[in-house]
């Protein structure tokens, strides 16, 4: 019944965290969650009473595709003034959300097998974004940064684009202005555009600097695609108002494809997001960034004293800590996915695994809750963790293995690895890297590993680590 692009669609994992922990809520269960990505300040008035006015007004009906002019001129000053960004009103395009923003640049940007360069750790959907239009992504293993050497040695022929997301979802990483020049000129150079996802442009701190790839030079302006919205800056996620900025052909192509989808974006929420963006409440929104700071702050701190957590980057920007929690391991907890699940159904705390971020060793970690509630959930993470103290730790080990090549290779490798060594777990399988991890009380024996993969028909290679 399904096509083939629909088939190998996963829900979002953040998603339907953050829905599971607020349904845990609604049913009762004192659960504090640290999925979120909205942070718990209120809209603030001034968008309010634009959309409460918008109603009044009777601006109810169908707007231009691409948003009302005004909003657009609007957007169009703040990347200006605020990002050092230049663009005009006919390069802006409103959107229902900066996911939508996302989806319909990939959308016009990507012919089959078009690559699109990112880094990992990534953003749950950037990856099923670029698939959905028909496009594969290329995946850096950055930890944390790509660098413009890496980038350059992953150009291919069908190489469309370059990705880029400063700050960081999920890692809180801030590039610097010689970092993104070094980025952008890679991609110009090979005739690339770049999709740079602002979204959290306002949000850094300890004196990080925020630089828009747009406010580089023109020749980089005129390849790069801006991707922002009120969702962060100004709480109004459940307003769903984003936009895209970039050249003209691109941004006409994605009103006509919007055109043909959703139509525009709600009108009350236009007039909400320009009543914010024309008397900006700059006092408060300087406020919340402080808070966000100090609660930064109480979450880093209070994990950095946590036995087998590790922080994996200081994030300065956005609103998320990415940990390590690999140390923690035990039988039982062979995965951060397990860590995860555990730490929510014993200790009522909900954190994202990193599998979908590309870190399967890590978890997400949202500071957006009050300070009294960060503090509460390190109390009961401290706490579970301190449970599991006296239960020996396993021992992660991966393997190399040579000439595995689908998933039939993996089931039966795994089956003997099974039958050879029955009290370890093999936690993971991937065929065409040539890698298995398994996970065991006390160090195993290479040589009885090798035997299993050697009967299974592959040829064992040593161990990775």
């Amino acid at each position: 019944m399904l096509s083939h692009r629909a088939a190998r669609l996963a829900p979002s994992t953040t998603a339907a965290l953050d829905a599971q922990a607020k349904q845990l809520a609604e049913d009762g269960v004192d659960v504090i969650n640290l999925t979120g990505g909205e942070v718990d300040f209120p809209t603030p008035s001034e968008a309010c009473e634009g959309g409460v006015g918008a109603i009044r007004r009777g601006f109810t009906r169908y707007t231009p595709v691409a948003g009302v002019t005004p909003l657009r001129q609007a957007v169009a000053a703040r990347l200006s003034h605020a990002w050092n960004a230049p663009y005009t009103s006919e390069e802006i395009i409103i959107t229902s959300g900066a996911k939508q923003a996302l989806a319909n640049t990939f959308a016009v940007l990507l012919d089959p097998g078009d690559e699109v360069i990112l880094q990992s750790p990534y953003w749950v959907s950037f990856p099923p974004m670029i698939e959905l239009a028909g496009g594969t992504p290329v995946v850096i293993d950055a930890r944390f940064k790509m660098t413009a050497d890496a980038v350059r040695a992953r150009i291919t022929p069908r190489t469309k684009a370059l990705l880029i997301n400063s700050p960081s979802n999920p890692t809180g990483v801030v590039y610097d202005r010689a970092e993104l020049t070094g980025l952008a000129k890679v991609a110009v150079e090979a005739g690339l555009i770049i999709v740079s996802d602002e979204i959290y442009g306002d949000l850094v701190y300890d004196g990080a600097e925020f630089t828009s790839v747009a406010s580089l030079g023109e020749d980089i302006r005129a390849r790069t695609v801006t991707i922002g919205g009120l969702s962060k800056t100004f709480a109004m996620t459940g307003w769903r108002v984003g936009f895209a900025a970039g050249p003209r052909p691109l941004i006409s192509a994605m009103s006509a494809l919007q055109g043909h989808t959703t139509s525009a974006a709600s009108s009350i929420s236009q007039h909400a997001a320009l009543a914010v963006l024309r008397d900006e409440p700059v006092a408060e929104l300087v406020r919340r960034r402080s808070a966000l700071a100090e609660r930064r702050d109480i979450l880093c701190e209070g994990l950095s004293g946590l036995p087998g957590i590790d922080i994996a980057v200081e994030p300065h920007g956005a609103f998320f800590v990415f940990a390590d929690v690999s140390g923690t391991y035990r039988p039982g907890i062979s995965s951060a996915a397990d860590f995860a699940e555990r730490l929510l159904r014993e200790a009522q705390v909900a954190v994202v695994p990193g599998a979908d971020f590309g870190c399967p060793d890590h978890v997400r970690m949202s500071f957006v809750a009050a300070p009294e509630l960060l503090r509460r959930a390190l109390a009961r993470i401290r706490d579970f963790l301190n449970d599991r103290r006296d239960t020996p730790m396993s021992v992660v080990t991966t393997y190399s293995v040579e000439g595995m090549t689908c998933g039939g290779c993996a089931k039966r490798v795994r089956s003997a690895l099974g039958t050879a060594i029955p009290e370890a777990e093999v936690l993971e399988i991937d065929p065409k890297a040539g890698r298995v991890q398994i996970s065991s009380a006390s160090p195993l024996s290479p040589e009885v590993v090798q035997a299993a993969v050697e009967e299974s028909g592959y040829t064992y290679a040593g161990v990775l680590s």
